[in-house]
């Protein structure tokens, strides 16, 4: 199993979900073992995908180095951990990755059309080891447990008519995300849209890249994609969330009401102790390398 990149640079242009201003995006072959870069062509900083450069995780996974800051990164990096990238370059020319419709589906079909090009150093994985978990006084939780497979296990529960208790387990290949993950939309509560507004932020949320939720209802006219996308979106929130560990997760993720923040301490958790994790090269290690071969087969 070899390390992957894209095989030509590709761009789009969106629009940024809080600043609501234009932004230009560049995605960039890089050779092996470089990893994930961002960099922003405005200030003339790059900033790797390392767990040590997230700098804010209460809307969003924030990455920052010298005052300079790039937001909103899951979706993005959902899709690339999803298709199996390691080495890649973004180039922003402004301080947030684009919304596009809320979702990763856009990236998929971005990725897609790059095309993916394999390089000749072997992919390295991460394994968990040991079980390592973060919880809150007031239950939420998130944990990664070991397995010879990638599973996301996510349940969330919300006091609204239209949500409710939702579960989803994901075992992941490529044509199962793109199927079943890829196109659940972040959502948002009109009250809460309201005062983030307020205080400059959501300037670009609109019900064209979110669902939108007063007091009862779904106000989207299409209504939804998935009966419960709600918590399928938080599986593909959290399988970027977990591209911050620097290579592909072999193991279960676990969740019930999980966020950003708690996916940063849970990625911070595992790297407390290499009693919790190993990293194996998927050149020699044979049953975790079938799972991959498995996973990108029609990739």
């Amino acid at each position: 199993m070899k390390q992957r990149t894209i095989a030509k640079s590709v761009e789009i242009v969106g629009i940024g979900l809080h600043k609501g201003v234009p932004v230009k995006m560049r995605l960039e072959p890089l050779e092996a073992n470089m990893g994930i870069i961002f960099y922003r062509s405005d200030e003339g900083i790059t900033i790797p995908l390392q767990i040590e450069n997230v700098v804010d995780t209460k809307m969003a996974t924030v990455i920052g180095k010298d005052g300079v800051i790039i937001s909103t990164i899951e979706h993005l990096l959902s899709a690339v951990y999803a298709y199996g990238i390691d080495n890649l370059r973004v180039v922003l020319d402004n301080d947030e990755i684009p919304v596009l419709d809320g979702s990763s589906s856009g990236y998929c079909m971005l990725i897609e059309e790059a095309g993916i090009k394999e390089l000749e150093a072997s992919k390295k994985a991460i394994k968990v080891k040991k079980e390592v978990e973060v919880t809150t006084k007031e239950g939420k939780r998130v944990a990664l447990k070991p397995s010879n497979h990638i599973i996301y296990d996510f349940s969330i529960d919300f006091e609204h008519p239209a949500i409710g208790q939702q579960a989803f387990r994901f075992d992941y290949s490529i044509e199962e995300y793109k199927e079943n993950i890829s196109r659940a939309r972040t959502f948002g509560f009109l009250h809460e849209v309201q005062y983030l507004r307020s205080i400059g932020l959501a300037l670009g949320g609109s019900m064209e890249n979110a669902i939108v939720l007063d007091n009862t209802k779904i106000l989207n006219p299409e209504g939804l994609r998935y009966d419960d996308e709600f918590v399928r979106h938080k599986i593909l929130d959290a399988i970027g969330d977990m591209a911050l560990l620097g290579y592909t997760l072999v193991g279960e993720y676990d969740a019930h009401a999980g966020s950003h923040h708690l996916n940063h301490l849970l990625t911070k958790k595992l790297y407390e102790s290499e009693e919790n994790y190993e990293i194996i090269d998927l050149e020699e290690a044979d049953e975790e390398s079938k799972v991959f071969q498995t996973a990108y087969a029609r990739a």
